[in-house]
């Protein structure tokens, strides 16, 4: 069987855990070459581990994608050590539940500063990379949390908006560059950002909706990496249901 990923190379931030670390391991799992970002040094090397040890290719950098310098220098190094970069899964991210009027300003401004600010760094960094190999993609992991927002999760919702606005607007700007820009939204999957259990997040969003493990995110984000060259771009690829 044909690996559809073979020759490429892709970038995931956040990859030492959850969704990050599902989506590498399948892209690894189907001949790419995975560069793993996360700030957390153990995670992010177990994750190489495992791809190691099924006989994929791997490389780990510790990465904090709010400074700017060091995702630079990070796509520098994935660049140099597998050839270019095809794919990047911009996915880090963090939480805050809090109303406005409770919440702490500083921690708000944290949320938005690695979830917005850190997918700009991120794409801002791989484009020079994408052009250099003739085209390719970017993935935004979004929320519909950005789309239709939630009491006390303001900070979350406010950045998930954001990446959404985000995607639309460098999709036109690297459309003739042949560089595919989309927004993946997981819905309520069960990974250490999300602190509910799921008897409270289908209260919260609706009876029927699909609670999922990071693996079951994955199949998605291959789809969206395997679309052809002038395929779909400043989409928004939802996993989620609508309550019946």
């Amino acid at each position: 069987m044909v690996e559809q990923l073979t020759g490429k190379v892709a970038v995931v931030t956040g990859a030492g855990r959850g969704i990050g670390r599902a989506v590498a391991i399948a892209y690894a799992g189907e001949g790419c070459a995975v560069c793993c970002f996360a700030r957390t040094e153990s995670e992010v090397a177990a994750t190489v581990s495992y791809v190691d040890g099924q006989d994929g290719k791997a490389m780990s950098r510790i990465t904090d994608v709010t400074d700017y310098g060091a995702v630079e220098k990070s796509f520098e190094t994935a660049s140099d050590t597998f050839g270019g970069v095809d794919i990047v899964v911009v996915n880090a991210g963090v939480s805050l539940n809090a109303t406005v009027e409770a919440g702490d300003a500083a921690e708000w401004q944290q949320v938005l500063h690695t979830n917005l600010v850190g997918a700009y760094h991120t794409a801002k960094a791989a484009i020079p990379h994408l052009k250099a190999r003739g085209g390719g993609k970017i993935i935004f992991i979004g929320s519909g949390l950005g789309h239709r927002g939630l009491p006390g999760t303001s900070a979350y919702a406010c950045s998930k908006a954001g990446v959404w606005s985000l995607t639309r607007i460098l999709a036109q700007e690297l459309i003739t560059e042949n560089i595919a820009v989309n927004e993946l939204i997981p819905g309520p999957v069960r990974t250490a950002i999300n602190k509910q259990d799921d008897e409270e997040l289908r209260a919260q969003l609706g009876r029927t909706e699909w609670i999922k493990s990071p693996e079951e995110v994955a199949p998605m984000a291959l789809f969206l990496a395997t679309q052809p060259d002038g395929g779909p771009t400043a989409q928004s690829f939802s996993l989620m249901r609508r309550d019946t």
